[in-house]
């Protein structure tokens, strides 16, 4: 997807369902039907529980249904697996680094999942390896 405009929070969401959806195996076997939520900023509580200096120091936080994974950590009823991801934050290091808004919200995605399931940072560079070839790989066959 490119944008001459920054994109919206539905055009935000429909990336990650994208992004995830061509997820490696090994990784997207952990995640089930997760949910995104698309928010401006993180909440207080998240900005306090993270010690945030200030809400663009977070690009997504992402909460397990588990209840052996709940903590005092979430702030929200989580019903199943979620990926809070925040808009503000995502554009300014969009606008800061000029980097692809696919690939970066790639690396905030795999990060999220990847640390959220104990996933080391081999394996999260790994992963992501994979997803640029394939994608590569689309677009040559596209």
């Amino acid at each position: 997807m490119g944008f001459t405009v920054p994109p919206t929070p539905e055009d935000l969401h429909a990336l990650a369902e994208i992004i995830v959806d061509s997820l490696p195996e090994a990784m997207s076997k952990h995640i089930g039907k997760l949910q995104f939520v698309i928010e401006e900023f993180p909440d207080d509580f998240i900005q306090e529980q993270l010690e945030l200096e200030t809400p663009f120091d977070v690009y997504g936080v992402y909460m397990s249904a588990s209840p052996a994974a709940k903590s005092k950590a979430t702030s929200k009823a989580v019903q199943r697996d979620t990926l809070y991801l925040y808009r503000r934050p995502i554009l300014d290091a969009w606008c800061d680094t000029g980097e692809d808004l696919t690939q970066l919200l790639n690396q905030i995605i795999l990060r999220e999942i990847g640390n959220h399931f104990g996933f080391s940072d081999d394996e999260m560079d790994m992963y992501e390896e994979e997803l640029l070839l394939a994608r590569a790989d689309a677009l040559a066959i596209g």
